[in-house]
């Protein structure tokens, strides 16, 4: 695997080879200043996955570097870091680019999160693009998200089948996006340029559903004061999708299974009958072949619907889609109500990945939407969306630590010993400690946080 590639600009000597050493330490491939000139001189478009930059600095500061790194690569990811964070400055700062803010002073786990979040966010919305571009070049399928093979399949199988005027039964759980398909099919067809309509077949009643599929004449019932077009009429050359079909009356079936094989059709109370051109597509998240047996549903209308059948994976299925879906869904809605939520925590990412989805995409699509409602802070972090999805506790918690018993006790008064003597003979200097105990500075300042070790503890 690459390694992610990492500018640090920061005039303070001391700091930016910490956090240099930090970031080479974990896997990254980094190059630090100490002059921001130079940086701005050296900074060439394609070259770095990220700049990590301080705000005050001598010379040109650090929003100046923001702007001329821009010019340069616009897509690039700008943490600035400042130990004088103030509304306005950060306000700045977003609007000439930055992708988030870093204070001063942090921990080395502080920077790793925000340098792992904000090049992550990249990866996706790159991935993001790149499906689209590719989606716009071979389907132009607006909506639909991702990039698993289950998904490709269904969009190979769509491509050939648009342009086919062929019945298509679309089947998959609930929230799958069997409309989004059934648009797909549409808008890459030769009917393109004429009306998509469509009709959630289980929300009216039958009497309702029979006229507004046909229409009806005046006078053929009371209330009918004029002649109306139905929902056939209203597609004609173009496409009409029958959402949730299963739940089509008997009277209806019969009626649609004429049009289907006649391509003509009577409007309630008119003996003359209608011709149109109109392709039907239909989805359902019920068991069809039970449905004919049970007698709910005609043998024949059921073969005329499902010449096709494209049968759509649940998001369970399509574990590697969700932080492409989620990423999509959270930017619609930070256009939607201003807000600026940059994407979920880790542990959240990874829990909600974990996740089974039971109302798949529309349930993903609500919970992202509750979640921007509730959150504070820049991210989705897993308390709030805990609140929304039940979150699957990760091994090794707290019964492990209670069955390690003694031996983990002493390891920690051994290791915080250890770690406060380490520290006094080299005067708190984290360099040299992680130097003397042969392992890196990360390492002991995750130490020092988990051990609650205080700097008068070691600085006496």
């Amino acid at each position: 695997m690459t390694k992610k590639r990492v500018m640090l600009v920061d005039n303070e000597e001391g700091l930016c080879r910490m956090m240099e050493a930090v970031l080479s330490d974990n896997g990254y491939q980094v190059s630090a200043f100490t002059r921001s000139f130079e940086a701005a001189e050296s900074f060439q478009a394609g070259q770095w996955d990220l700049l990590v930059t301080d705000i005050k600095m001598p010379g040109m500061d650090g929003l100046e570097l923001l702007q001329k790194v821009k010019q340069k690569d616009p897509a690039i990811p700008v943490i600035m870091v400042t130990a004088y964070a103030t509304v306005e400055m950060s306000i700045q700062a977003l609007r000439k680019g930055a992708y988030d803010m870093l204070t001063k002073p942090f921990e080395p786990e502080e920077l790793l999160y925000r340098v792992k979040n904000a090049l992550q966010h990249t990866r996706l919305m790159e991935e993001n693009r790149e499906l689209r571009e590719e989606l716009v070049g071979r389907f132009n399928f607006g909506n639909i998200i991702g990039a698993s093979k289950a998904l490709k399949e269904v969009l190979e199988r769509v491509e050939k089948l648009a342009v086919r005027d062929t019945s298509v039964l679309i089947t998959g759980e609930s929230g799958t996006g069997k409309e989004l398909i059934a648009q797909a099919i549409h808008y890459n067809s030769p009917r393109k340029d004429k009306k998509f309509v469509a009709i959630n077949c289980g929300a009216l009643p039958a009497s309702l559903l029979e006229s507004e599929l046909f229409g009806y004449k005046k006078g053929a019932f009371t209330g009918a004061a004029e002649n109306r077009r139905g929902l056939l009429e209203t597609a004609d050359g173009g496409t009409l999708f029958l959402d949730e079909v299963g739940n089509l009356p008997m009277t209806v079936q019969k009626t649609l299974l004429r049009f289907l094989q006649e391509q003509e059709f009577n409007r309630l109370g008119d003996p003359t009958p209608t011709k149109v051109d109109v392709r039907v597509l239909s989805a359902t998240n019920a068991d069809m072949k039970q449905a004919v047996k049970a007698g709910e549903f005609r043998e024949d209308l059921f073969y005329r619907l499902n010449v096709v059948n494209i049968n759509l994976p649940p998001l369970r299925e399509r574990r590697d889609d969700i932080a492409l879906i989620a990423a999509h869904f959270i930017s619609l809605q930070n256009a939607k109500f201003g807000t600026h939520i940059k994407g979920l925590a880790h542990d959240a990412m990874e829990a909600a990945v974990d996740f089974s989805w039971p109302g798949n995409i529309r349930q993903l699509k609500n919970v992202i939407e509750a979640c921007i409602a509730m959150e504070s802070s820049d991210y989705i972090t897993l308390p709030v969306l805990s609140q929304f999805i039940e979150v699957i506790p990760s091994e090794g918690g707290a019964e492990a630590t209670a069955d390690e018993g003694d031996y983990s006790r002493a390891l920690m008064r051994f290791e915080t010993e250890y770690l406060r003597g380490l520290l006094r003979k080299n005067q708190g200097n984290v360099e040299a400690a992680a130097k003397e105990a042969g392992t890196n500075m990360a390492t002991i300042y995750r130490k020092i946080k988990k051990y609650a070790i205080r700097k008068e503890e070691y600085n006496s």
